[in-house]
Parts: C-alpha cells; sequence; structure tokens
C-alpha cells in the first residue's frame, strides 16, 4: 500500500509497501512494474524514431528484444560480479534469482552495447547507427528504473535537512536526499536534451556521436550524483570514489572517443531482403 504523510518539520514520510499487489506466495513489486512500464516506454518512442529513419517495425522488434534480454543480463551480471562477488561466486545459482534484486546499470549499458552489437552482425545493420538510437531512448527506462528504487526504498540518500527532504521510514528516521528521484529527473533532462541536440546540432552527422554523447552525459551525472547516495556494498565504505563512480569513469571515456574520434558519414540501415 502506499504510505505517505508528513513529519512535524514538514519532510515527507515514504513509507510505501514494495509490494504493490500480493497473489498468494507471488508478489507483484513496484519495482518491476515500473522497470517493464520503461522498458515498454522507451519501445513505443524508440520505433517510431527507427521507422522514419528507414528500419521497418519487424527488425525494431527483434532489436528491442535483443536489447531488453542484453540489459537484464548485463545488469544482473553487473551486480553479481561488480558489487557482491565474493557471495555470487560461492552461490552462483543465485546469479539466477533475478526477482530477488540486485541490477546495476554500468553491466545494464555495457549488456545493451553487446546486445546491438549482435544485432548488427546477424542482420548487417551499423552497429554505432543502431546505438545513436537505442541511447536516445534509454534516458526513458533509466529514469522508471530509478523510481521502482524509490518504491524499493533503497538507493537513498545521504541525511539533510534540506526542505524536500524524505524520511525512508523502511530504512531509518533521518531525512535523507531523495537521491532515486534526482536521478529520474536527471535522466529525463538528459533524454530531452539528446533528443534537442539530435534536431538542431552537428552530433548526428557521423555514427556515434549521439551514442557517445548520452555516455558521456549519463555517467558523468551518474558521477556527481553519487556523492549524495549512502554507500551500496559495505566494501565501498570508506572510499573515496564509490563503485558507481568508478565504474562511470570508463564509459565516459568510452563516449568521449565515440564524440571525438573522426569517422565515416554516417551508413543508412540496411533494408531485408
Amino acid at each position: 500500500m502506499l504510505a505517505m504523510m508528513l513529519a512535524p518539520q514538514g519532510w515527507l514520510v515514504w513509507n510505501v509497501d514494495p509490494v504493490l499487489v500480493q497473489l498468494g506466495p507471488l508478489g507483484i513489486r513496484w519495482y518491476g512494474v515500473l522497470f517493464a512500464l520503461g522498458l515498454l516506454a522507451s519501445y513505443e518512442v524508440g520505433w517510431r524514431i527507427f521507422q522514419r529513419d528507414g528500419l521497418p517495425r519487424p527488425e525494431v522488434d527483434r532489436l528491442f528484444a535483443y536489447v531488453v534480454i542484453g540489459t537484464v543480463v548485463g545488469a544482473r551480471l553487473g551486480h553479481t560480479l561488480l558489487y557482491e562477488p565474493g557471495y555470487y561466486l560461492t552461490h552462483p545459482l543465485q546469479i539466477l534469482y533475478v526477482w530477488r534484486g540486485g541490477l546495476a546499470s554500468h553491466g545494464g549499458a555495457v549488456g545493451i552495447i553487446l546486445a546491438v552489437w549482435w544485432f548488427g552482425r546477424k542482420t548487417g545493420q551499423p552497429m554505432l547507427w543502431l546505438l545513436d538510437r537505442v541511447g536516445l531512448v534509454a534516458p526513458i527506462a533509466a529514469a522508471s528504473i530509478r523510481l521502482g528504487n524509490l518504491f524499493n526504498s533503497e538507493i537513498v540518500g545521504k541525511p539533510t535537512e534540506v526542505p524536500w527532504a524524505v524520511i525512508f521510514a523502511r530504512v531509518d528516521p533521518r531525512p535523507r536526499h531523495p537521491a532515486q528521484v534526482y536521478e529520474a529527473l536527471g535522466y529525463l533532462v538528459i533524454g530531452l536534451v539528446l533528443w534537442l541536440a539530435r534536431r538542431r546540432s552537428s552530433l548526428p552527422r557521423q555514427n556515434g556521436r549521439m551514442f557517445g554523447a548520452t555516455l558521456v552525459l549519463i555517467f558523468a551525472f551518474r558521477f556527481g550524483i553519487e556523492f549524495l547516495k549512502e554507500p551500496q556494498v559495505a566494501a565501498e565504505a570508506g572510499m573515496t570514489f564509490d563503485l558507481g563512480q568508478l565504474l562511470s569513469i570508463p564509459l565516459v571515456v568510452v563516449g568521449l572517443i565515440l564524440m571525438f574520434l573522426p569517422r565515416r558519414p554516417i551508413t543508412a540501415p540496411q533494408t531485408p531482403q
């Protein structure tokens, strides 16, 4: 159930049940619903972009299937092998227990890149041309997933007394930065910036530049927002930069290379025979 109220100091008290509906032993969680809605919203926007740029709907559907699998597998492996390797390497079967939580956005980004590469290899479509368009809709899914984290009362911010602080009652009674909301709003703004850049700048004139801009904006923002978050795993305690920041750096570097390394002009998609 939804449970929100105001503390005497005016801060919002967030005590939402992560389970939206309980059907016997099966619990449908807000996180899962928002994860799925984010992917569907990305697809609805994405297929229109791809069709307008010359990729037929059936090919878009195939690409979407590849990207969904790449996102989930990459995010799960990213969390289990980068954030908690000691536990999951000794309990390898639990890597498959996705419903118990534990997905990492950095792993999801790598999974998307590999999925698009594999799709391009199987279909003959230019990988960077595809990634430029996938990157335009990725912020939609990222924002929705962070709202799912909000409903799970996880990835909370550090204690603060700013007027918009939130008390996550399922965590502790301290007012904190609503870091999940910051991220969700940030990703939506990044998506808008990318859309405007595609329409009004020279970025799209070479394959890979738009996707490079996506990586730079998302993971530079992620690097900064991590300063407001509590550590996600015990290993991060005492670190100058947490794992989220350290993993963001190589993705920003890859993005800069894609943006500024000279390449051939845009290659049009191949029409399936």
